[in-house]
């Protein structure tokens, strides 16, 4: 009896160990507000400071991210990014609905909600949607230490010719190991994702961070040399999977979540 009752919890422990739960990707809103002056950016920020923020905090969305460029920005037109993370896209959908019944929300950003049409707050809103990984399904906090004003924020987009190669470009990053090596070289991921609704499509999006300028710097000089790497991006069936790569340096502002 002993050893039937040993044998079952054996049996009962290896199907644990091979089939484990697997989590849903997260679905991730990237609200990128563009502003034009110093009056917009103002705006901006005390709505997402004193009004926006708090609000998300109190539905329990408690890692949102806020983020500016990291150097001067000298174009005519800025960018704010805000991230935040939920379930579905009808979830993160039906958050204005509950902010508009949200009166402390209502209160302090007056001045966003109620601008009339000379002084808008912003130039222009772009959303985009991202559905997580499979084998990175949700948002992980960078652990960093030093002061938010020194972090980069790298927020990279890589487009693909077709769907088809793009899923490709999927692969070399789950199944394929890229996300592995990220990790084993402590590049602080925040988020790797699929665009599900954007204005740039088909393409990949995923932000690593650093505690300065000269870390990012090393964090890649390393990873270009890694052997692992250069296995990698030799394989014949991943060249030729990425036809624009575009990357943004960026910096949480002080209130951002992390």
């Amino acid at each position: 009896m002993t050893k039937l009752l040993i044998s079952l919890t054996l049996a009962i422990t290896s199907i644990c160990w091979i089939s484990p739960v697997k989590k849903t990707p997260a679905i991730y809103q990237l609200t990128i507000f563009q502003y034009k002056d110093s009056v917009q950016e103002k705006t901006l920020e005390t709505y997402f400071e004193q009004a926006l923020l708090p609000a998300l905090h109190k539905l329990e969305y408690n890692q949102v991210g806020v983020f500016k460029s990291w150097a001067n920005d000298t174009s005519a037109v800025k960018k704010i990014y805000v991230l935040v993370a939920g379930k579905s896209m009808d979830e993160l959908n039906g958050i204005k609905d509950k902010l508009a019944k949200d009166g402390a929300y209502l209160d302090k950003g007056k001045a966003y909600l109620d601008a009339i049409y000379t002084s808008a707050p912003y130039y222009r809103i772009e959303t985009i949607y991202l559905k997580a990984f499979s084998m990175a399904p949700e948002l992980t906090l960078p652990a960093l230490k030093g002061p938010k004003s020194e972090r980069v924020y790298e927020l990279r987009s890589y487009e693909s010719a077709t769907e088809k190669i793009f899923r490709n470009k999927v692969h070399m990053f789950n199944e394929g190991g890229e996300i592995a090596l990220f990790k084993r070289l402590n590049f602080n991921a925040a988020f790797y994702s699929e665009v599900i609704a954007g204005s740039k499509m088909p393409n990949l999006m995923y932000m690593t961070c650093f505690e300065n300028m000269t870390d990012r710097d090393a964090h890649w000089k390393s990873f270009g040399s890694d052997p692992e790497w250069k296995r990698l991006s030799a394989l014949p069936e991943y060249q030729h999977n990425v036809s624009l790569n575009e990357k943004n340096f960026l910096r949480p502002v002080d209130y951002s979540d992390y």
